[in-house]
């Protein structure tokens, strides 16, 4: 129970909520307990009355009267419960959500490269749905429920400590019984989450990438490793049911044998006159009440260890190390001119090899810079690590001198733009993604950003222009209005660091032409580092750099390393090499086949 309290605490905000449920739920259960006392004045008499001994009628129908008040009080307050319960658990669900985004957002990158998109999303479904549907039964029901009960032993005590000894017998043997199934239980489930999980994260990569499924006939596939994990939540469910079902049988059992006794008990003491027709009706009448609570307990045990199981999965993610945070002592980053230092900079990803070694190099103010290296040589690992969204395991990266880890964060990714390779987009409406980094800009500027993009053109020709929803990721644009779009996001940010990583990748010739020219426009008076994938936009920069093995070979001007026989004048070369050859050795560097 440990972690309901822990989402208790983390829900603190609604505390006026626990009060008032709390309140109600006793006032409820001390209600509950009125029909049995009043059944037992109105029997005896009753009793009396048919043994024509002196009694009073009028006592027996303000007693009636009494259970019918009751019930009514009993229907209002429990529904009032039920209301708050359902508001409460609404509230919380809103809270545990939030704060589960909050904190996912503030966790490195290094967390997203290794966990599934859906596989986030379907373990923040499962566990807080499990958690807030938890806390809606605790209000509802579950509460009112415990109350009574502890009442009920208490009363039944009060007229037989016998029977009250009998009930609270019961108590830790049907727990231990419960907690030792539990323990069983609890592995299964960890077990069948993983599979959902894997098979959600699936899921929602095919999903979004519908049409590589589609154009590689791999429906079938997909499919099939989707089933596969379903299944296996199947299998896991076999045992797990039995193991709960075939014990709860045990419990059961056990609960007949305690209530046989206390019934036996009751009627016996009746019999001989221990008790009286009222006492043994009313008595009755709470083990009667204690059955339904009692039998309802597996059920109540089930709910509980999906909300516990559910509260540790939120619990392991909240507990992830999040980001170094900005705090208010941090420096702001004030960048006048835009210069870009790398000094003695190596980093590697988790434990692995070292992607860059002992990297140095200046990129001056409003300069052109492109990194040349193969594929998964440490090209982008630079842009990331400017942007801090990795953290070098040595050497420092300074902004107009400035080392960028010893100001704040927000300050160093406001002053850099970036566009993808991949244009990524929001659903939404086009006016929206424009301004994405800055939802303040007037409608002007969102135009202006659009012009200086070539994008102004094509989005008019929707009929509703800059307010047209583009759909999930942009799908309802082509490749390139989707990049100029993004052009005109990084526009309108106006930064005076740009990033360029592989801009014009996979655009058709057209759509190049306009996105390059946008680029061109965007890049003027900025810092820019060029990452691409064609000869001719990497011959346009100011100074160029060559990784090989993690460390720079060369650097220099593209005019200058051209005449040497370094990686850049190889690549050159290879332009007017056989087109197998070509094919072969381009590849490696990611460099377009036949482009200058």
């Amino acid at each position: 129970m440990r972690s309901i309290g822990r989402i208790l605490a983390f829900g603190k905000s609604l505390w006026r909520y626990y009060v008032v449920i709390g309140v109600v739920s006793v006032l409820t259960a001390a209600l509950e307990l009125t029909p049995p006392l009043l059944t037992k004045v109105a029997t005896d008499q009753i009793v009396e009355l048919v043994q024509h001994k002196p009694s009073q009628l009028a006592i027996v129908v303000w007693a009636v009267i009494g259970i019918l008040l009751a019930g009514a009080f009993v229907a209002v307050l429990s529904n009032i419960a039920g209301y708050l319960g359902d508001v409460m658990s609404s509230r919380l669900r809103k809270i545990l959500s939030a704060g589960y985004f909050r904190h996912l957002l503030t966790l490195p990158q290094t967390y997203f490269d290794n966990e599934l998109t859906g596989t986030l999303i379907n373990r923040l479904n499962r566990s807080i749905t499990n958690v807030s549907e938890f806390m809606k039964m605790l209000s509802n029901m579950l509460m009112s429920w415990l109350l009574t009960t502890v009442l009920t032993i208490g009363v039944i005590t009060f007229f037989s400590w016998q029977l009250g000894l009998i009930v609270f017998a019961i108590y830790p043997v049907f727990f231990f019984m419960t907690l030792k199934t539990s323990k069983r239980w609890m592995v299964y489930e960890k077990e069948k989450n993983f599979h959902t999980d894997v098979a959600s994260g699936r899921f929602a990569e095919a999903v979004s990438q519908v049409k590589v499924v589609k154009s590689f006939m791999r429906e079938s596939t997909e499919l099939r490793f989707f089933n596969r994990h379903l299944t296996s939540y199947v299998d896991q469910t076999y045992p797990q049911a039995r193991v709960w079902h075939v014990q709860d049988v045990y419990r059961r059992l056990v609960l007949e044998l305690a209530f046989f006794a206390m019934v036996f008990y009751t009627i016996y003491q009746t019999y001989h006159s221990r008790f009286s027709i009222g006492e043994m009706v009313m008595l009755l009448q709470f083990i009667i009440g204690l059955r339904l609570p009692l039998s309802a307990l597996s059920f109540i045990v089930d709910q509980t260890q999906q909300a516990v199981a559910g509260s540790k999965d939120f619990f392991e993610a909240m507990e992830l190390e999040a980001e170094e945070a900005d705090t208010h002592r941090d420096k702001h980053l004030h960048v006048t001119e835009g210069k870009i230092e790398f000094q003695d900079v190596s980093f590697r990803y988790s434990e692995g090899k070292d992607v860059l070694k002992n990297i140095s190099f200046t990129v001056e103010p409003r300069a052109k810079f492109a990194p040349v290296g193969e594929s998964g040589g440490g090209k982008t690992t630079l842009t990331n690590l400017l942007m801090r969204l990795y953290t070098p395991q040595s050497g420092s990266i300074l902004i107009d001198g400035q080392d960028i880890n010893r100001v704040s964060q927000k300050s160093v990714r406001e002053n850099i733009g970036v566009v993808f390779q991949e244009a990524e987009l929001f659903s939404g409406t086009i006016q929206e993604n424009i301004a994405y980094g800055n939802p303040e800009a007037s409608e002007e500027a969102v135009v202006a950003a659009a012009q200086a993009a070539n994008a102004h053109d094509f989005i008019t020709q929707f009929s509703n222009g800059y307010s047209t929803q583009i759909g999930e990721r942009g799908i309802k644009l082509s490749g390139g209005q989707r990049q100029r779009i993004a052009i005109a996001r990084a526009v309108l940010k106006d930064a005076p660091i740009l990033i360029l990583d592989e801009a014009t990748n996979a655009l058709d010739s057209r759509s190049e032409a306009l996105v390059q020219d946008a680029l061109e426009r965007l890049m003027f008076g900025r810092t820019t580092i060029v990452i691409a994938h064609r000869l001719s936009t990497i011959g346009g920069v100011d100074q160029i750099i060559t990784l090989r093995g993690g460390t720079i070979d060369e650097a220099g001007p593209p005019s200058q390393l051209a005449a040497t026989d370094g990686v850049y004048a190889q690549l050159l070369a290879l332009q007017d090499a056989s087109l197998e050859r070509q094919q072969s050795e381009l590849e490696k560097y990611g460099i377009a086949i036949g482009e200058r």
